[in-house]
């Protein structure tokens, strides 16, 4: 929890959600403090990611939501705290327990992060012969069965500029799926998509968690993504560098009394464009 001298910066109805540990918590943060040199990004976070939850990480512009994904994912060591993965501690595994516990981990870049050079199929065929024994052949049918998952069957031999963004965002789906992950990292999935396509986005992640059990992570400022499939969000204030509101996005916009939380969460409502 925050410490004590953050009190005032949060209300009763902005803590929704519980931070007691729990056998259902898959991925879990504990007083982590991000930091780059004397610079201190964000400090005493803690919340947990439940088995089959789209966890919301949300806040303005510069809060540190994408160095908090890093750090969740083994790319940033954290100045201070932990970071568990079915109550394993991320750093200070030994290196092979460390990549282990990784391998239950993928991640969709910003902008997909497709290779410009390789067909749909040859990226995600990238994690698979380098993480597998498996034969071309299965590879292959293996790559054609995660774009079919993405809607995107029979587009295996287009190269990412031969598609629209919303269709490289879901290639970049399908190649953060190849291992089979347990957790699914979204770093602001819907930038750069006009409406439509951001809806069918999220109607993925949907899908995805449904069929798959997939937890979902997501880094978003979108107001109506996050709204639309969020079950559980800690929000991150930019100001006192730490969190200040915890729970379901709906909740904490019917609920939640901080000045700065409701400002984010109404900001459509009031005309403002997103930060």
């Amino acid at each position: 929890m925050p410490s004590a001298s953050d009190d005032s910066e949060r209300c009763p109805g902005c803590w929704l959600a519980s931070t007691a540990a729990s056998d259902d918590d898959q991925l879990s943060v504990h007083g982590l403090k991000m930091a780059y040199g004397d610079f201190v990004v964000m400090r005493d976070l803690e919340f947990a990611i439940k088995r089959g939850d789209i966890f919301i990480i949300m806040g303005g512009s510069g809060c540190g939501k994408s160095t908090l994904m890093r750090h969740m994912i083994g790319l940033k060591r954290p100045a201070q705290g932990r970071v568990l993965i079915d109550g394993q501690s991320l750093w200070e595994a030994q290196r092979a327990e460390r990549e282990d516990l990784l391998r239950r981990v993928g991640v969709m870049y910003q902008g997909g992060a497709l290779w410009s050079s390789l067909t749909l199929a040859e990226n995600i065929a990238l994690p698979l012969e380098q993480f597998t024994d498996l034969s071309s052949a299965t590879i292959r049918e293996v790559a054609a069965y995660k774009l079919a998952l993405v809607g995107l069957a029979g587009f295996e031999d287009y190269y990412p500029a031969e598609i629209s963004g919303g269709m490289q965002k879901r290639a970049g789906v399908a190649r953060a799926m190849a291992l089979d992950p347990e957790i699914l990292f979204f770093d602001e999935p819907s930038a750069g998509l006009d409406p439509v396509s951001a809806r069918r986005l999220d109607d993925l992640i949907l899908e995805l968690r449904d069929s798959l059990g997939t937890t979902m992570v997501v880094i978003t400022h979108e107001l109506a993504s996050l709204l639309r499939i969020g079950t559980n969000a800690v929000f991150l204030d930019v100001e006192t560098r730490t969190q200040i509101a915890q729970g379901p996005p709906q909740a904490l916009l019917e609920q939640c009394r901080h000045p700065r939380v409701q400002a984010f969460l109404t900001r459509g409502a009031a005309g403002e464009t997103a930060d």
